[in-house]
């Protein structure tokens, strides 16, 4: 019985050492609602990852296999910082349960440590002693049956704290498994961060090379930015210059027309002829996709900073990577006073979108990028990201994009 006794203590010690370092745990319904969230936001760029993948395998022109490469590797760095925040949130959730089973244990040990302190002070009693005190041969006899009646209980008592031992060990292992995948998720981070940023830096090297073009349109989006007396005023001005382009580029190019007099099959004079080559106008975005993983902690329409959103803003993690939320064509990208590096695009169908909050800026002005293209990198601490959509000037529910 007292080695019984020993063995229970030598268990019960490890476990209750550690009730003081549960501290700061976050509510538990949010962290697994984080965690779900994780999960699928980790699913949805793995996907994504593997389908650009695809699609850079498949390409034949090398600018479009370029910018398919790059977006597959930032939908691996969205992919692992989602991953990161699932973890996190799952060591979370087993110190919980650890702290929970921690203060069960020490509430109900207590009286088991009582009893069996009594046995072992009773066992440790010469029977001599007994023999000399008047009395205390009947007490002791008493007590021995009283305690020996109370052996079942006991037995049933340390046996379902063995079984709660037993679990406390099988959540500290799980808590080793998840900091292992944890630090596993951030090398395999830094490696993917280290790898685009060199692929960012060949394709930079390219486009420089390419021509001077873009810089030009550079230059007017920094003067349109000078000019602009607010960032609706900026987004009008390079909305009314993307109409502009559209118009241009959708017009018809010279056809060669049948001489005069000819059937129709006759010689053909070089003669520029304007045709019609109508083409359907997009009502949406179907590649629509959230710029960073992250919590979304503003919607469209809030009215809790005094006035209505126009957009949505995601907390995020420290240095996550931002990417394109659509196919379109960089029409800024720099800083604008109050709102950090921010990134603006024109995309089909009269839609403009606005990515605030970037520390950093990877693209560049005249860029046309896939659903997915790296943009840049929030910055420290617990950045926010804001996206604002637009289309023909009018503020639309980026969320109602996600439904297409």
């Amino acid at each position: 019985m007292r080695a019984g006794v020993l063995l229970m203590a030598a268990l019960l010690a490890p476990l209750l050492a550690g009730a003081a370092g549960a501290q700061g745990l976050d509510d538990p319904a949010q962290t697994r609602r984080d965690l779900a969230a994780a999960q699928a936001q980790a699913g949805q760029a793995r996907a994504r990852a593997e389908r650009l993948d695809h699609d850079a395998q498949q390409a034949t022109a090398a600018a479009d296999k370029a910018a398919k490469e790059a977006a597959a590797l930032a939908a691996r760095i969205q992919e692992a910082e989602a991953q990161i925040v699932a973890d996190e949130a799952r060591i979370r959730i087993i110190e919980t349960q650890r702290r929970d089973l921690r203060a069960q244990l020490a509430q109900r040990q207590k009286p088991l440590v009582e009893l069996t302190g009594a046995l072992q002070r009773l066992s440790r009693r010469p029977p001599l002693v007994a023999l000399l005190r008047p009395g205390s041969l009947a007490d002791s006899v008493h007590t021995r049956a009283l305690l020996e009646s109370m052996l079942p209980q006991v037995q049933r008592r340390t046996a379902a704290l063995r079984s709660e031992l037993a679990r406390a060990r099988a959540l500290q292992e799980q808590a080793k498994a998840a900091e292992a995948a944890l630090h596993g998720e951030i090398a395999a981070l830094g490696t993917r961060r280290r790898d685009l940023g060199a692929m960012e830096a060949r394709q930079r090297q390219a486009a420089r090379e390419a021509n001077g073009g873009a810089s030009r349109e550079a230059e007017r989006a920094l003067a349109l930015a000078e000019k602009a007396r607010d960032l609706g005023g900026l987004l009008d001005g390079l909305e009314q210059a993307a109409a502009l382009r559209d118009r241009l580029a959708a017009l018809p190019g010279p056809v060669l027309r049948p001489a005069p007099g000819s059937a129709g099959g006759g010689q053909m004079v070089n003669e520029a002829a304007y045709a019609p080559s109508p083409s359907p106008t997009p009502t949406a975005l179907p590649d629509f996709l959230l710029p960073v993983t992250g919590r979304l902690v503003s919607g469209f329409g809030d009215a809790s900073r005094g006035t209505a959103a126009r957009g949505i803003t995601l907390t995020v993690r420290a240095q996550a990577q931002v990417v394109a939320p659509s196919g379109g064509r960089i029409a800024f990208a720099g800083p604008f006073a109050g709102y950090g590096q921010i990134i603006i695009i024109d995309h089909p169908g009269g839609f403009t979108s606005l990515i605030t909050g970037l520390e950093r800026i990877s693209a560049q002005v005249g860029d046309n990028v896939v659903a997915g293209s790296p943009l840049g990198a929030a910055g420290g601490g617990r950045p926010q990201i804001t996206l604002e959509l637009r289309r023909d000037g009018r503020p639309v529910n980026p969320l109602d994009q996600l439904h297409h």
